[in-house]
């Protein structure tokens, strides 16, 4: 068909001038070529589209609507419009077409990521089967313990100092984003289990590479961001959780658990050391169906 041939033919165009012109990787190539052809395809079951000077934005619009109906998820329908956007600009450029009809598309929002969490019975499990009779056990422990119980940031926990650290007053004080100190509570059990780690296993990881730090490697010098990732990872996959679990996902776990008890949303926020209560609400989707409970069982309209 000619729409067929005509499209297809302007796609073969610009993919060269991707490669040539721009010098554009090979693996961004296929991906524009892969989103142009579909939307070629598509064209040719067009019938009122002879060529690609009948195409309109309605048209493209209405293309983006059926990849959408098909199933076609926010990320893959906005990588789909900036290919066509760049195509329809090449085309006008190259005086193929007249108009830039691509120019009005606009890409959905992003999809918003909800944190994943953990329920208190999995935190339970896998607290509790991480032996504690060495030094590595008393370590992970302790460390798992203090991200639940205060929800730090990796970052954070991998900075944190002996000199930061009031056991007997129950908080912490940790340098966040933006250079931000704040001063968390700490739970009981994490007092505990910090301690015992203070007491009985970190001198036994001390030499004289050491600093301050709290948690240490089995060589003496602070945990990197990786080995703290796999210590989670492999703790959560021993505990036989349903998924192996990451670091943050302890953060979000713990900002979910306390609003699910009944914190305020500003507390929470204070204590994540999120700088916008819109970051913090995050967790209000997460707990929706708990939320929703709480309202029908206490509400007088409930």
């Amino acid at each position: 068909m000619k729409s067929e041939a005509d499209i297809k033919k302007n796609i073969e165009q610009f993919i060269m001038f991707l490669s040539t012109e721009r010098g554009l990787s090979t693996n961004y190539q296929l991906l524009v070529r892969r989103n142009l052809e579909n939307l070629a395809n598509w064209v040719t079951k067009q019938k009122q589209i002879i060529g690609l000077k009948d195409i309109t934005t309605d048209e493209l619009s209405k293309y983006l609507q059926t990849r959408k109906k098909d199933g076609l998820a926010s990320s893959s329908i906005r990588q789909h419009i900036v290919s066509i956007k760049i195509f329809f600009r090449f085309l006008c450029k190259k005086k193929i077409i007249s108009e830039d009809v691509a120019e009005g598309l606009f890409a959905p929002q992003p999809e918003a990521l909800l944190p994943k969490t953990i329920n208190q019975e999995e935190v339970e499990n896998l607290l509790e089967s991480i032996a504690t009779n060495e030094p590595l056990g008393m370590r992970d422990r302790a460390m798992i313990e203090l991200l639940y119980s205060s929800g730090l940031r990796l970052g954070e926990i991998i900075e944190a100092l002996l000199e930061n650290l009031y056991l007997d007053e129950g908080h912490i004080r940790v340098t966040g984003k933006g250079n931000k100190t704040r001063i968390i509570p700490i739970g009981k059990k994490a007092i505990e289990e910090i301690n015992y780690y203070l007491e009985k296993g970190r001198k036994k990881l001390v030499n004289s590479k050491s600093s301050s730090h709290i948690f240490l490697s089995i060589r003496g010098t602070k945990l990197s961001p990786s080995r703290i990732w796999q210590i989670v990872r492999d703790r959560s996959k021993r505990a036989n959780l349903k998924q192996p679990i990451h670091p943050h996902q302890l953060r979000h776990s713990f900002a979910t658990h306390l609003l699910s008890g009944g914190a305020d949303l500003r507390i929470i926020q204070e204590m994540l050391g999120h700088a916008d209560i819109s970051t913090t609400q995050a967790y209000t989707h997460v707990d929706e169906k708990g939320l929703k409970k709480i309202h029908k069982k206490f509400h007088p309209r409930g």
